[in-house]
């Protein structure tokens, strides 16, 4: 198991900055129920938890089935509606169509980053492994060129998630010069 003292290593002595997190398929639930608590917990911030793997009521709950303050986070869901093709409104979620409309996703981070209270704030990004699925990889560089100099204007602290994929390294490598800090987690 990924112990928070990782997160505080990487993480803690920097004030905001855009980290790429590669983590591979067996780590990914651990390491994102770990990040999010390490935010919501030991550095104690709201934040912004941008979903396009899963539908936001699954995300919600098993955030909260793990103790995590999830009226702390505003949620943006990019796939129940494609999934579902309605949605019931709620004040904690922001749905979007689907993970091509990255246009929406930018709008919808925007709201929620000023919605939220005080200065400090974080943005979980997940994944950028499924926008491959829905964009092409060039289409997908510029969003997170242009997303982490969001994240920076903000200034707020970012993290993007992706699954190690063989295929995706060459998009990562050109990815990581938009960021300040890369964290491998797990071997495959």
């Amino acid at each position: 198991m990924v112990k928070k003292s990782i997160y505080k290593k990487k993480l803690g002595d920097k004030k905001n900055y855009v980290a790429l997190v590669e983590v591979n398929s067996k780590n990914y639930e651990k390491t994102n129920m770990g990040l999010i608590k390490y935010f919501t917990e030991e550095e104690n911030i709201p934040g912004v938890y941008v979903t396009l793997n899963k539908p936001f009521d699954h995300v919600k709950k098993r955030l909260s089935d793990n103790g995590v303050d999830t009226t702390v986070i505003i949620f943006i869901d990019a796939v129940t509606k494609l999934a579902n093709g309605s949605v019931e409104k709620t004040e904690d979620c922001l749905f979007i169509g689907s993970p091509e409309k990255m246009s929406d996703i930018s709008i919808a981070m925007d709201q929620a980053v000023n919605a939220l209270p005080g200065k400090e704030k974080f943005i979980f990004f997940d994944s950028l492994s499924i926008l491959l699925l829905y964009n092409q990889p060039i289409t997908v560089a510029r969003f997170i060129h242009f997303l982490s100099n969001k994240i920076r204007l903000w200034g707020v602290k970012g993290i993007i998630i992706s699954l190690r994929k063989k295929k995706d390294k060459e998009l990562i490598n050109e990815l990581l010069q938009f960021c300040d800090i890369e964290m491998n987690i797990g071997g495959d």
